[in-house]
């Protein structure tokens, strides 16, 4: 068999739900989870004021062109650019161009080099690594006691960065491109808490440090704080693009995983190890079975399972190959009450949507049971 017939038919994360916080590039970020698989829980945790009707950016805009800096830094791309478009939209296009020839404009990185030279502009400094931190370095080995420092904010915090500048005497100048407010639909973020602190998401991605803040002010609001770092911790990955976008969740002493490059690609790519590393899998009747957050791999067939299947499969998994109770597996079950026959019920469609009931043994009077190859017994044998 070749490989081509080998290759699986699923995507890597098929089977796993991942929440995505972002606003902007949301739809690129859903896209490619969804192209390897995973279900998409979009949850924007922000929106963005139109940089058309910004006054705050409008008056820093006026600000200095009527005032110059001694130092312009401009710190993402996408920001400088906004910044330069909503000037030329209020007819301040060029006087800000003009303006920005006459100072001092160092850029952070190549792709902020880049834009700056498509507006026509050449930067007096840029660093090759993307560091701010190495930008700092360089603005105050110049020394800047005295001197007045613009700085192309992009929603981000930039931790110590304006702090160690008025610390060394500059006047800071904070040039607000795309502000971001709370969403004016919070439903969405409501729906990604609930279901991260219920289990029924495997990962919450973060690409800015504002929706990470923003998602934990609003669990705050609802008293369920302690529950969703409780599943961070545990069984929600929470996945930054990069250290800044960390930080907020770091603060309450939530561990990340970032990717190395800082993008939405290498992201995607992180959650297509992590996840599927961390899904149990289990040699269960002659069959390798995984479990994963809304499916299950039997011999690496993707078996799609109900929400009361799944449900009863990870209360058998927490204790493989030991007799499990009707009871409770009944408390295992949302919403089944105190009937019995509720368990037989979710316990023959999860045998059909696994696709053998002999993974799963009745053991009569007593419960059910994972039916564990006798080679796995050692493995599991002290139980729960």
């Amino acid at each position: 068999m070749d490989d081509e017939q080998q290759r699986p038919d699923h995507g890597p994360l098929a089977g796993f739900t991942v929440g995505v916080t972002a606003a902007r590039r949301a739809d690129e970020l859903g896209a490619l989870l969804t192209r390897r698989g995973a279900a998409v829980l979009h949850a924007p945790a922000l929106r963005i004021v139109p940089l058309a009707d910004d006054s705050e950016l409008l008056a820093a805009t006026k600000e200095i062109i009527d005032q110059a800096p001694d130092v312009v830094v401009a710190t993402t791309a996408i920001g400088f650019r906004g910044w330069v478009e909503a000037a030329d939209g209020w007819g301040l296009g060029e006087a800000l161009l003009e303006r920005l020839r006459t100072v001092e404009l160092l850029a952070r990185g190549p792709k902020v080099k880049g834009a700056v030279r498509a507006a026509g502009l050449t930067e007096r400094w840029s660093p090759s690594s993307e560091s701010l931190a190495e930008v700092l370095d360089r603005l105050l080995a110049e020394g800047v006691d005295g001197r007045r420092v613009a700085v192309q904010l992009h929603g981000e915090p930039l931790p110590g960065f304006v702090e160690a500048l008025r610390a060394g005497g500059a006047e800071v100048v904070g040039v607000p491109v795309y502000r971001w407010l709370p969403p004016e639909d919070i439903g969405p973020v409501d729906r990604l808490l609930d279901a991260a602190v219920s289990r029924g998401v495997d990962a919450v991605t973060f690409t800015s440090a504002p929706a990470a803040a923003s998602l934990l002010t609003r669990a705050e609001e609802r008293g369920l704080l302690p529950e969703l770092l409780a599943a961070f911790d545990h069984d929600v990955l929470p996945a930054c693009v990069g250290p800044v976008t960390a930080l907020p969740l770091q603060a309450r002493g939530v561990d990340t995983v970032q990717p190395e490059r800082f993008r939405l690609g290498p992201l995607v790519q992180l959650l297509c190890r992590e996840l599927p590393a961390r899904a149990r899998t289990f040699p269960v009747a002659g069959h390798q079975v995984a479990v994963r957050g809304h499916a299950v791999l039997v011999d690496g067939e993707l078996r799609p399972v109900p929400p009361a299947g799944m449900s009863l499969l990870r209360a058998l998994t927490r204790r493989p190959g030991w007799v499990v109770s009707r009871a409770e597996l009944l408390r295992a079950l949302p919403g089944a009450g105190r009937d019995e026959h509720a368990v037989e019920t979710a316990m023959a469609r999860l045998r059909t949507a696994l696709g053998s009931p002999k993974l799963i043994q009745t053991v009569v009077k007593r419960g059910y049971r994972l039916a564990l190859d006798p080679s796995a017994d050692t493995k599991y044998a002290d139980g729960p």
